[in-house]
């Protein structure tokens, strides 16, 4: 199978190795699962990551979304997915307003690890370009990219608003977790122009699930004396 792409990368920012980027199959499922076991197993807060099972993995791969994995001598480092959702109660076109006929148009941004030692590379930017590269090249009818992301997972929610995803809603999800809610349009190619701007803490879910109750979106984080602030507008 062709790389996507070939690069260089530092491990524990040292060690310059070589990397490819290449599609992911079934072949390559224990080895899926090895990382995310090895992420897991680093995270001091455990709630900030919902992995996927074996079974998710399985439905992804077997034509069901998209996933790319990146590989330094033929061991998987990281790996980046999209899924196609199926449509239920929980689907996250109905928390972002979305009519039940439009939920066949989303598409979610699902997991993305990259191993402890090879953080600080943007491999996982890196990777998110590429599986979007992948993805405009599918025929496809996909309008909106969808996904959550954890209250406390920083580098996640950098990650979303580098891609140009904005956040729609603040609720708990997986029995009781409050998560952020992210969608980027597809066919939007201009970038929003915000009439209104203000500043919320992170953690003031209370003030920003009253702004996205009044149609404000969360577009930028930024960090002022060691604290994190939301940025939302409207459009």
């Amino acid at each position: 199978m062709s790389p996507i792409f070939e690069g260089t990368i530092k491990k524990n920012n040292q060690v310059e190795q070589s990397f490819i980027v290449q599609a992911l199959t079934l072949d390559h499922l224990s080895d899926i699962l090895f990382v995310q076991e090895q992420i897991i197993h680093s995270l001091t807060n455990k709630e900030i990551l919902q992995p996927l099972s074996m079974e998710e993995f399985q439905f992804i791969l077997n034509g069901n979304g998209l996933m790319i994995g990146a590989f330094v001598d033929e061991t998987l480092i990281a790996f980046r997915a999209l899924l196609v959702p199926q449509i239920d109660e929980e689907h996250l076109g109905l928390d972002i307003g979305l009519k039940v006929e439009e939920l066949q148009k989303v598409i979610y941004q699902e997991i993305s690890n990259v191993l402890p030692e090879y953080r600080g590379n943007q491999l996982q930017k890196t990777l998110a370009i590429l599986i979007m590269q992948e993805l405009s090249q599918q025929h496809h009818d996909y309008r909106y990219v969808c996904c959550t992301v954890a209250t406390s997972n920083i580098p996640s929610l950098k990650d979303k608003f580098v891609q140009g995803m904005e956040i729609l809603a603040l609720k708990e999800k997986y029995n009781g977790l409050m998560r952020f809610i992210f969608v980027k349009d597809l066919q939007e190619v201009n970038s929003p122009i915000w009439n209104q701007v203000m500043f919320i803490r992170v953690d003031d879910f209370e003030a920003q699930q009253a702004k996205l109750a009044e149609g404000w979106r969360g577009f930028q984080l930024e960090e002022r004396d060691g604290v994190q602030w939301i940025n939302y507008g409207r459009r």
